[in-house]
């Protein structure tokens, strides 16, 4: 299920993907506007499904996370960080099983 919220430090939207378990499997950037934010669900749901829009990077603390890019190469957003590799590529694999998931609009 996606979820778009708003932040009261920052009065921006964010969204997140989240897999049946409830767990957080991807976080969107900040949105200025609603509009922008719900298009940056539309773009994880369109771009959710192809591995080579998926850009795994390390972090400094050596842990491993991925980005999802959209067809211009912006990023859409980044998943949590991951201790070992088979659940980096479990959490790639459960955008594409998520992605087309209904929202939740938390800001109504």
């Amino acid at each position: 299920m996606f979820e778009i919220y708003q932040s009261e430090k920052t009065q921006k939207f964010h969204f997140r993907l989240k897999a049946g378990n409830g767990e957080i499997i991807f976080t969107g950037q900040a949105y200025k506007d609603k509009s922008g934010c719900e298009n940056g669900v539309a773009s994880v749901k369109k771009n959710g499904t192809d591995a080579s829009n998926f850009e795994i990077k390390e972090s400094t603390n050596g842990k491993q996370y991925f980005v999802l890019k959209a067809g211009n190469g912006q990023i859409i957003g980044q998943s949590q960080m991951y201790k070992s590799a088979s659940g980096l590529k479990n959490g790639i694999a459960s955008i594409g099983k998520n992605c087309d998931a209904d929202c939740k609009d938390l800001t109504a």
